[in-house]
Formats: structure tokens, C-alpha cells, sequence
């Protein structure tokens, strides 16, 4: 049996389901069965696959909320709905930070998501370090991911690490680092969609 870990980049994975449709069918796309996308690609990593569990990476964007009313309402509504399929979601937050502008001679607020990376990297190693898996896949095209599969690889090395591209998040500097990758495709995002209407469990933190 070869026990498989989904490790998910929550804003790479979003800004991908924005780019993948046109906008009237992006509302059509958000609402996505991070359960049932994953285990579609079982059949890709081996006929021993079995889908151990999926880890969704994120944080919730407050800051936003004077442009964007209720997004963060509407983003913890999604993490309960994706938890009660048996996600389990790690949530960050943004933080702020003062910036200068040399420009103008002004300083101004820029919010950051700084911890999302160093979590999907110490998620892959605490998957690989108590052997709860056999691959882990990486949701996610970034390459800021680098050093984290090298050493992954180097620590780990009879484990197997495997990249799923979001649709329009390719990088062939990470395919170039495992011996498998994917990706999904837009008409995937349209085909796993949670249920709608769907009933949730009460999720205590």
C-alpha cells in the first residue's frame, strides 16, 4: 500500500481557479472538493495509492475586508466545508508591515502572508519524519518550495515527493526536482465542486 499525503497551497491553488475561467464562471470554481480532486489522481501516483490524508495551507485575508466585505466569512465557511470532508486546514494570518516609498517620500501599510511556505515545509517533513506516508504530493507551483523538496529528498530519500500543478501554475524548476508531477485542469476544478447545498459539522477550535 502506498499511503499518499496531499499537501495543499491554499493562495496558489486560488489565484489558479481565478485565472482558469472566465469571470462569469468563477463563482462556479471556488467552492472546490479538495477531497475528491485529490483522490481523482490516485490512479497517477500508482495502483497501490491510498489517499491518507489532505492538508489544505492558508490564512484568512482580514485586511481585505473594507474592499471585500465578508471575505473572510466566506473563507472560514469554506474551510469548515472542506474540514467536514475530512481536510485538515492550517490557517495563517497576514500581517502588516510599513513600507517607504523612495519615490513619493511616503510610508504606507503592505499586508503579507509570510508563514504559508515555512508551513508546507515543515508539514512535508513532519509527514516524512513519522513516516505517515509513503508520497507526499505538493499542491503548489511555487518555487520558493526549492530548498525545503531538496532536502526532503536528501533526509528521506526511499520516500517519494510529487508535484500537482494548479492550472496555470507550472514550473519546470520543480518538475526538474522529482521524478513525477501533474496538473489540474480547469475542467477538473468545474467537475469535483462541494455539494450545494452541503451540511457541515460544528468544527471546535
Amino acid at each position: 500500500m502506498n499511503r499518499v499525503v496531499f499537501i495543499v497551497d491554499g493562495f496558489n491553488l486560488y489565484h489558479s481557479l481565478k485565472r482558469a475561467h472566465p469571470p462569469q464562471e468563477k463563482a462556479k470554481t471556488r467552492w472546490l472538493d479538495l477531497s475528491r480532486l485529490c483522490s481523482s489522481k490516485l490512479h497517477l501516483i500508482g495502483r497501490d495509492a491510498v489517499l491518507q490524508q489532505v492538508y489544505y495551507i492558508s490564512a484568512y485575508a482580514e485586511h481585505l475586508e473594507f474592499s471585500k466585505p465578508n471575505i473572510t466569512k466566506r473563507h472560514k465557511a469554506y474551510v469548515r466545508c472542506i474540514e467536514s470532508t475530512g481536510v485538515t486546514a492550517l490557517m495563517n494570518k497576514f500581517k502588516r508591515k510599513d513600507v517607504f516609498c523612495k519615490m513619493c517620500g511616503k510610508s504606507f501599510d503592505k499586508y503579507e502572508e509570510k508563514q504559508t511556505d515555512v508551513m508546507i515545509a515543515t508539514t512535508l517533513f513532519e509527514q516524512l519524519h513519522t513516516d505517515s506516508c509513503d508520497t507526499v504530493v505538493l499542491v503548489t507551483g511555487d518555487s520558493d518550495l526549492i530548498p525545503a523538496v531538496k532536502t526532503g529528498k536528501k533526509l528521506f530519500p526511499r520516500k517519494k515527493i510529487v508535484f500537482a500543478f494548479p492550472s496555470t501554475k507550472t514550473s519546470n524548476d520543480l518538475k526538474s526536482l522529482v521524478s513525477g508531477s501533474f496538473t489540474f485542469s480547469p475542467n477538473e476544478y468545474l467537475k469535483y465542486q462541494l455539494p450545494d447545498p452541503i451540511s457541515c459539522r460544528t468544527v471546535h477550535l
